[in-house]
């Protein structure tokens, strides 16, 4: 995620970390390339051009950008709410940890808590297509080998069983088992909820009509503007391609907030935020440093 102070008017102009210049620049160029192409055949060879009114494309321009802002907000709705569902997690793990204090086996708390870790953990690389288990095993030790091909799953269930068993000795209450179970059902939860946004995408036609519409939009708009405004064109294009493939761009990135781009999501340091509440609050010393934006990017 850009974490930037508000910018001012150079940096506005200028600032390339966060911005979607360098994802479009080469589609940019292309269609300026062919705007100039078409002014200069205009120039030499007028009478191959047949006037061309502009309110066709300004009728289709105002159209387009109605359906993108649609599409871009629901991509920014599916980024929204995977960061309150990782908001909840931290919730739901710091209100974990204030229960598990009925839990008066020291070494079981700690197993417990450090399982929350490894959680967190697992999920941040389920999310990101990476290893789970590798992920959370420096978390498990070896306890790594009993959790199934679900990682996250199978941690919140072994801790279940944990918490079920203290509850049959009467070693903790059956209303504090209650508030330790709905804790682990708001992590249940959390993992759904991210696993929706990741494995249901836009629909895909949806997203192709809107690809297609740019291109064709972009690739004819020099043949209206060519002759009216004549080397003004391409620098009408450019900024008319910018706005249009910028924003197709953006919605795409939004769309998955869950990798590694720099308008992603910072699990990494939400996921550190977790480790440290509960080193903490298991008493360990010094605890791991918070992770900071680094070149203004937070992952």
């Amino acid at each position: 995620m850009i974490v930037h102070s508000r910018p001012d008017m150079l940096r506005v102009l200028f600032t390339l970390k966060g911005s979607i210049v360098q994802r479009i620049a080469l589609r940019c160029l292309a269609v300026t390339l062919l705007a100039a192409l078409i002014v200069l055949v205009e120039r030499h060879y007028p009478a191959l051009f047949y006037p061309v009114s502009a309110t066709p494309f300004t009728l289709l321009g105002l159209s387009l950008s109605i359906f993108m802002s649609f599409r871009n907000n629901a991509c920014y709705d599916r980024w929204w709410e995977g960061r309150k569902a990782w908001g909840r997690m931290i919730i739901e793990v710091r209100s974990f940890v204030r229960e598990s204090v009925a839990i008066k086996d020291a070494a079981l708390r700690e197993e417990l808590l450090r399982s929350l870790c490894a959680f967190a953990h697992a999920l941040n690389a389920r999310l990101r297509n990476e290893d789970e288990l590798g992920a959370a095993r420096p978390w498990l030790g070896e306890r790594a080998q009993i959790v199934t091909h679900n990682v996250c799953d199978g941690i919140l269930r072994e801790v279940g069983e944990h918490c079920s068993r203290l509850a049959e000795r009467g070693a903790i209450s059956e209303f504090r088992y209650t508030l330790l179970e709905q804790r682990l059902a708001g992590l249940s939860d959390v993992q759904a909820t991210c696993e929706r946004i990741k494995g249901t995408p836009l629909p895909f036609p949806y997203t192709l009509l809107l690809h297609r519409t740019i291109y064709i939009f972009c690739l004819l708009l020099p043949f209206a503007l060519a002759e009216p405004l004549g080397w003004l064109a391409p620098l009408f294009t450019t900024i008319v391609s910018y706005t249009f493939f910028g924003l197709d761009a953006i919605g795409n990135e939004l769309e998955d907030p869950f990798g590694r781009d720099e308008n992603d999501l910072p699990t990494d340091a939400l996921v550190r935020t977790i480790e440290r509440d509960v080193l903490s609050a298991l008493g360990h010393e010094p605890l791991p440093p918070a992770l900071v934006p680094v070149d203004h990017v937070l992952s």
